[in-house]
């Protein structure tokens, strides 16, 4: 193994309405725990990458960089942005470069009480076309579907088929948020009730197809390799940080069946890594609906393009907790993913790097995973926008004795 960063620290608050806290009683709470669990005090650190969308507009912070500031007490250097997923990609390369030593890298969203005043602003991270002919965050996914259906010419039994898989999902997620107590939803629902929610609402994709809305708040510790020895002796390094882009307007792109970002990133990280797809047993997909996991699956090349949905509805007929993928065990969102861990966007992809962490560790408790061999690799996706840009990071621990 090559010595890139490792992360030697993990902190997140439980996601989910937060009323009655502000923003920094979440991110000082999400990074006490990572400072801790590092073993180091604030005045170890050297710089700080935070991640945020809406803070500024929930909130009315207008330079985050001095809130962070005055909550470390500290003067060092603090750059912000919109992904926990662009925060640690820089930081990466800041470690990289022999820049600094030790890192924070910390996300923050405070949502769930100004949703009405910030729906027109989800609406923008799309494209402005469909902004102002009123094309919503939910309305992309169906059209998504229906690109699916249509270019893979999923009809009649099929089509329901899919649909169902697609209620499995969500319930899969739901029931691995159970042992999660993090967790936005820690409650297990059925297909059924998935599959009213979309006759109640009389869409294709109901309520139970979504991530909501959450608060939250994560951090992680970076180190470069040799300082991170001081202080664990199981660092988990990040042995690959990419991403690439896409045309804002979805309507525009050539492939609209999936996100051509995520097949780009994710082969740019596998070539990073120095490994192959098959060495990755764990997975974090970033789930705003379940359509996106299923596609997901394809796009990142664990399944042929236009089979997902066959290849999950034979899984679901007797889940075991993982996808069978010819032969290969693959388990995907462990901790109940964006659709019941919660979704607060600037912390999101924090999440799903806590999550692989601890599993790598070991630490996971109820909902850990014991895949045939060794757990080495976990990947994560983290998407801004409607597949605009992809990020997909690759940790990697070394091999027990």
């Amino acid at each position: 193994m090559n010595s890139p960063p490792a992360i030697i620290g993990i902190g997140r608050t439980r996601f989910g309405e937060h009323f009655e806290a502000d923003p920094e009683d979440l991110i000082d709470e999400a990074g006490l725990m990572a400072l801790e669990s590092a073993g180091i005090e604030r005045k170890d650190l050297e710089a700080c990458y935070i991640s945020d969308y809406l803070l500024q507009i929930t909130s009315k912070m207008g330079l985050e960089e001095g809130f962070i500031s005055h909550l470390l007490e500290m003067n060092i250097p603090i750059e912000r942005m919109r992904s926990f997923s662009s925060a640690l990609m820089n930081a990466c390369h800041a470690i990289e470069a022999g820049k600094y030593d030790i890192v924070l890298i910390g996300g923050i969203e405070k949502m769930t009480d100004r949703l009405s005043k910030i729906r027109d602003d989800l609406m923008l991270f799309v494209d402005r076309w469909s902004y102002y002919s009123g094309g919503t965050p939910e309305s992309h996914h169906e059209l998504l579907l229906r690109e699916y259906i249509r270019k893979y010419k999923v009809n009649g039994a099929d089509r329901e088929k899919l649909m169902l898989t697609l209620a499995h999902i969500s319930v899969k997620n739901h029931r691995n948020a159970l042992w999660n107590e993090y967790a936005h939803f820690r409650r297990e629902i059925d297909v059924e009730r998935v599959l009213a929610a979309r006759r109640e609402e009389r869409k294709t994709l109901g309520t139970y197809d979504f991530a909501p809305i959450s608060d939250g708040a994560t951090a992680v510790i970076l180190a470069n390799p040799r300082k991170a020895k001081e202080y664990t002796s199981e660092p988990i390094y990040v042995l690959s940080s990419e991403m690439a882009t896409d045309y804002i307007s979805y309507s525009s792109r050539p492939y609209r069946a999936g996100f051509i970002a995520s097949r780009i990133a994710m082969e740019k990280a596998l070539k990073a890594a120095k490994i192959s797809i098959d060495d990755i047993k764990l997975l974090e997909v970033y789930d705003q609906s379940t359509v996106l996991e299923m596609t997901s699956l394809e796009d990142l090349g664990f399944i042929e393009k236009g089979t997902a949905w066959t290849k999950l509805y034979e899984n679901f007929k007797d889940f075991k907790g993982y996808y069978d993928l010819d032969g290969r065990e693959v388990y995907v969102n462990t901790d109940g993913g964006l659709k019941a861990d919660g979704n607060p966007l600037g912390a999101t992809g924090g999440a799903q790097i806590f999550e692989v962490v601890k599993q790598l560790r070991g630490e996971a408790g109820r909902r850990q995973v014991k895949p045939d061999g060794d757990l080495l690799y976990g990947c994560v996706q983290e998407m801004e926008g409607f597949g605009t840009k992809v990020y997909i990071h690759i940790l990697g621990r070394e091999k027990r004795e």
